[in-house]
């Protein structure tokens, strides 16, 4: 069995993977890392660059977590679509997911990730959301 999360370089972000590390320790087993990129690439901020995924390889590697990191390019597609697959894919026993305080028009124009994986999801979900710093 599988934990799944879902990664974005943001304090939400690194809580979801501390949460997931946390959870695959207590289960004893693995963790997969989605970082999604679509169309728009590097320039939006919940693209991890190559440093960023190096640096987040490190830690899980130093934690002593078995891992993989995900690098996914979605194009014109949803994260949760690439975050479902893989927990499907590895018949993951949690999924891990951040949360982002968005504004109604927010979520009409664009839709949540993490609602759908919430919704979506077949097996239990931890969502986390860091405190406004």
């Amino acid at each position: 069995m599988t934990v799944v999360v879902g990664y974005v370089p943001d304090p939400t972000g690194y809580l979801a993977v501390t949460e997931a590390v946390r959870e695959a320790t207590w289960r004893r087993t693995d963790v997969i890392v989605i970082n999604a990129v679509d169309q728009a690439g590097y320039v939006r901020p919940t693209a991890a660059d190559e440093l960023d995924l190096d640096a987040l390889g490190d830690r899980l590697t130093s934690d002593g977590v078995p891992h993989e990191i995900r690098h996914v390019d979605i194009g014109t597609g949803q994260a949760s679509d690439a975050i479902l697959a893989a927990v499907e894919q590895a018949d993951a026993d949690l999924v891990v997911v951040g949360m982002h305080r968005r504004s109604p028009v927010g979520k009409a124009f664009l839709g949540s990730n993490a609602q759908r994986v919430l919704l979506d999801a077949p097996c239990p979900v931890l969502a986390v959301r860091a405190t406004a710093g």
